[in-house]
């Protein structure tokens, strides 16, 4: 008689049921233990049977206000919002020369030649800084006198017009000497680099510097002042000149006294009366002096 169970002899003896007849699948799982054929693993699968579904899995979607991801992942953005890559800046060729100025380019800005400005005089302190100038203190040598020497450099004189307006300011200057309220030139110089322009020293400084030390000025104090501008403006016009540059920052008192003469500067901007042009000017020191009356 042939043997019906399909699993090993020696384990079914060594477990006691020796000539029993086991399903395979017993031996194959968790074993036949102490004859019983109960098996755990039956129940098992039966459960994971039942909770197999066909359908693929759900797909889980995160919330906006879940937590973000740090910083160092970057989002990628869509190409539309890609920013483009900008072209690197063309090197400025090295051979390129600037334009050079009409003041250097000019044989002579004074159109006539000149002593040496250091032969006759020492150059000082600074005193003051304009848009094409320096003013410095300067110290005759043969006097010990001092005076102010407006040096304007050449190589900012870009333009013919900004030529012409240095030779006009000096012509200009010495057409007016003499003036009681005018600041005088004493000589004028040019060498390869400036145009020194030699004139009146004025150590009381700005009248606009006065006014603000001040705070107000009395009704009489004031008119005093404005009296001396329109005389100013009386004797520029009397001698066909328009100054054009009128104003507090532009009037230096010869000394650091209360009554010290003022006078008017700056001719830069002047001109001479031409036909057509208007020489009305109208003064409101209330307005300039802050009158206190």
């Amino acid at each position: 008689m042939g043997n019906s169970c399909v699993g090993s002899r020696s384990s079914a003896a060594n477990n006691g049921t020796r000539g029993s007849s086991v399903p395979s699948s017993y031996w194959w799982c968790c074993g036949y233990k102490y004859g019983s054929h109960a098996c755990k693993c039956d129940k098992t699968n039966a459960k994971a049977t039942e909770t197999i579904q066909d359908m693929p899995p759900q797909i889980v979607r995160i919330e906006s206000d879940e937590v973000k991801p740090p910083h160092r992942y970057k989002e990628e953005k869509p190409p539309s919002e890609q920013t483009r890559p900008q072209p690197r800046p063309q090197p400025r060729p090295h051979n390129v020369k600037k334009p050079a100025s009409a003041g250097l380019k000019a044989d002579s800005v004074l159109q006539r030649k000149t002593g040496n400005l250091k032969e006759s005089y020492n150059l000082g302190k600074k005193l003051g800084q304009g848009q094409f100038g320096t003013t410095f203190l300067c110290v005759e040598k043969a006097t010990g006198k001092e005076y102010a020497c407006k040096s304007i450099l050449k190589r900012k004189l870009m333009t013919e017009e900004d030529v012409e307006d240095v030779r006009r300011e000096i012509q200009i200057m010495h057409h007016l000497a003499g003036s009681a309220n005018v600041i005088s030139i004493k000589e004028a110089f040019e060498d390869a680099v400036s145009v020194h322009v030699v004139m009146e020293l004025c150590a009381g400084g700005e009248l606009f510097d006065r006014i603000v030390e001040r705070g107000h000025y009395s009704e009489r104090k004031a008119a005093k002042l404005a009296r001396t501008i329109v005389g100013v403006i009386e004797s520029c016009h009397s001698l066909g000149v328009m100054h054009r540059d009128l104003k507090p920052e532009n009037f230096l008192f010869v000394n650091q006294q209360e009554e010290s003469p003022l006078k008017a500067i700056d001719f830069g901007l002047s001109a001479f009366f031409k036909p057509g042009l208007s020489k009305c000017f109208i003064v409101s020191y209330t307005n300039i002096f802050g009158v206190n009356s």
